[in-house]
This record gives structure tokens, sequence and C-alpha cells, in this order.
């Protein structure tokens, strides 16, 4: 089993209160790739320009990242610059430069069309329709959006919404989406649009899962100290999707596959703000992750 994964591969000038990092690496693609663990193989489709740094490439690489379907143009790669504030939830986005990114036309090899799983992070909802069009008949595909995409380009957004069987927002987006106040309503509205699972992200106060016959809420774990919480979704679903394709699950497959995996995706993203970039997911060890896992549970049944 296999995961596709079409998405940013970028740099992120991070400033918190009590440091600030130069162009580290990012990107949605990134971190959905470390997050997976090696679990499965996760196949990376993205574009970086002349300057970015082979050493981060041939990390990924060494984190059970395919490589080869990001591809170098001319240019700059694509560079995200914010601030944190002092709660470390909020943040001021200070520059976003597209750079190659702003021409990205994902385009999937062949031997990558028949990719068992497919994630589409935040990318512009016509690209993702693109991706979807080379494919060949994923088991299951999940898909990441945006409030941008939810204001500007929501026709597109409705295309592919028909198409995926997992949408991952957060509560503000969900909430954009359908007009709804009530996240309850704000999923069954969403899962009329296509998706039959839903999974809206809570950041500091955990996840909801509405599934196919159960409804799930996961807490977040309780974290000694946050240094950077950038990409912290996209680990959450890296972690989600290497533990539902390890499993081997379909979109037709029952609720508990997913409801585990929700667990799954909610320790890996505990680690991504104990450091910077990708800093803190290549400093949990496997035992620290049983931990997690177990205290996890522990807090949803005692």
């Amino acid at each position: 089993m296999a995961i596709l994964v079409v998405g940013s591969v970028a740099y992120d000038t991070v400033e918190t209160p009590r440091e600030k990092r130069e162009r580290q690496l990012g990107g949605s693609a990134s971190f959905f790739a470390v997050a997976a663990r090696g679990k499965v193989p996760v196949r990376c489709v993205g574009v970086v320009g002349e300057d970015f740094r082979e050493e981060d490439l041939q990390l990924l690489r060494d984190h059970g990242a395919d490589t080869s379907g990001i591809v170098r143009e001319p240019g700059a790669s694509f560079h995200w610059s914010g601030r944190y504030h002092a709660d470390m939830i909020e943040r001021d986005t200070l520059a976003t430069e597209l750079g190659v990114f702003a021409d990205f036309q994902p385009g999937i090899p062949a031997a990558w069309r028949g990719s068992e799983y497919l994630f589409l992070a935040n990318i512009h909802p016509d690209l993702q329709l693109h991706v979807l069009e080379q494919m060949t008949g994923p088991r299951l595909i999940a898909l990441d959006t945006m409030n941008l995409w939810i204001e500007t380009t929501p026709e597109a957004l409705r295309r592919v919404l028909a198409r995926v069987d997992i949408l991952l927002v957060n509560d503000g987006e969900a909430r954009q989406l359908t007009g709804k106040r009530s996240l309850a309503h704000a999923a069954r509205d969403i899962a009329a649009m296509g998706p039959r699972r839903v999974i809206i992200k809570k950041g500091e106060h955990g996840a909801l899962y509405f599934g196919a016959d159960s409804v799930l809420a996961v807490p977040a774990l309780i974290l000694d100290d946050v240094v950077d919480p950038t990409g912290a979704g996209d680990s959450f679903a890296g972690g989600f999707m290497a533990a539902v394709a390890a499993a081997g699950a379909g979109r037709d497959d029952g609720d508990a596959v997913f409801r585990a995996a929700m667990l799954e995706g909610t320790v890996t993203a505990s680690f991504c703000p104990e450091g910077f970039s990708v800093e803190g997911l290549l400093h949990a060890s496997d035992d620290t992750y049983r931990k997690r896992l177990d205290a996890l549970r522990a807090m949803m049944i005692p």
C-alpha cells in the first residue's frame, strides 16, 4: 500500500515570542511525509525552485518519502513567512511568495497513477481535480482545503468534494463552507456534498470525526511546551492516513479503522509543535509515541 500526496514543498520563515527561524523546511507535503513515520511508502508530488536545498529533499527520502515526483523548476521556491502571537495559537502572515508554485501543474508519474491512497493537500481545487483526472481508482481519497478556496472558488471546490471520501477542515472552515454554526449540522451538510467522512480539527481542543455510522471526539494531548505549531494539521493528516493505509482500509469499510486512525493522527500531530519545522516529528521515538497513544486512550477511556 502506498499514499500519494500532492501539495507544497516549501520554505517557512517563522517568528515566535522566543525565536525566529529563516527559510526552514515547510509545506504540506513535507510535514505529511515525515508524519507518516515510514509506516507505508509516501509518494510526493510537488515543485521546488533552484534555491531548494538538496539536503532537505534527502531528509524526506531518509524518512520514507519517494521524492521523484517533486520537480525542480527555474525560479524561487514557495516561501511563507509568519509571526505567532504570545498564545502560540493566533498568527499573522507576513509574506506569501509563491515562486514556482504559482505555475504548479501537478503531473502524476505513470507508475503512481494506481496509488491506493491519495491525499490532496491544500492547493487550488482546480489542481486537485486535475490530479483526480490522472488517477486510476484509488481505494480512498482524502482532501484538505482552506478558507481562501471556500470564499473564492466555491464551485470548483464543490466539484472536487463530490469525488472524495474524506474531508479534513478546521471548525471555522466547516462553518464557512456550510453556513451552519453547529459542527454536527455542518458535518452533515458536508457529507451531503460527497465525503462520507468528515474530520473537523479544533487545534488545542482536539478533533471531531463524523463517520459513516458513528461520531468520535478526540481530545488533544496536553504539551509541556509549544515551540512552533506550523504544520500540525498536515502532521495530523500524515499520521491519520498512514494508519488507514497500513490497515488496508477502503471507502466502504466501517468506522473502526478510521476511529483508531484519529488517535494515531492526534498523537502524531502532538510532536510537531515541540520543535521548529519537522524537528519535533523527527525527535519522536517509537517508545514515546506508544506512551502518548496509551495516554490518549486513557484520557478517553479511564
